[in-house]
């Protein structure tokens, strides 16, 4: 939150939801072979085990903040300034770009549903990484709270986080 925000008091009072990144399974965080995510020591985590396609997909309009060199991770601040990392699977900074194709850019405006990166599950596999998908709302302390749907079987079409703003 900015400081004229603060100042002002221009806080966000409309509940918040966001789309499932990819096609595939949510399951329970714990199942993070990382505690970075499964201890949620960036903020509020969902996980994903990716379907078959490979893909992550904007789970709102907003901005993308960052897209990381090596494609395999993507920052993207929505309009109503949640601020959201999507990181395909565990250590995959290790593969240095091999597998991912970055389809956005930094600053690039992107619509809920728009294909961000897509990711080859055999190269991640053929180097025995973890393809789990963690998205995590790295804001999360700015707002009143974060609230995950139970794992299931998800599409993108499916919302699977609420987040309620403070109270004025």
């Amino acid at each position: 939150m900015g400081f004229l925000d603060k100042l002002f008091g221009n806080k966000q009072s409309t509940v918040i939801t966001l789309k499932a990144p990819l096609n595939g399974e949510m399951i329970p965080i714990q199942e993070i072979p990382d505690p970075t995510f499964s201890e949620c020591v960036l903020g509020p985590t969902a996980c994903f085990k990716p379907g078959e396609d490979g893909t992550v997909y904007a789970p709102c309009d907003g901005v993308i903040t960052q897209i990381f060199k090596t494609a395999h991770a993507v920052t993207i601040t929505s309009k109503d300034k949640v601020e959201i990392l999507i990181h395909v699977g565990i250590n995959t900074v290790d593969l240095k770009g091999e597998g991912f194709e970055a389809l956005v850019a930094d600053d690039q405006e992107v619509t809920a549903g728009q294909p961000l990166i897509k990711f080859d599950q055999a190269v991640i596999a053929k180097a025995g990484l973890s393809n789990l998908v963690p998205m995590v709302i790295c804001n999360g302390m700015d707002f009143k709270s974060v609230e995950y749907a139970a794992p299931r079987a998800v599409t993108t079409n499916d919302n699977i986080c609420t987040i309620f703003p403070q109270d004025n």
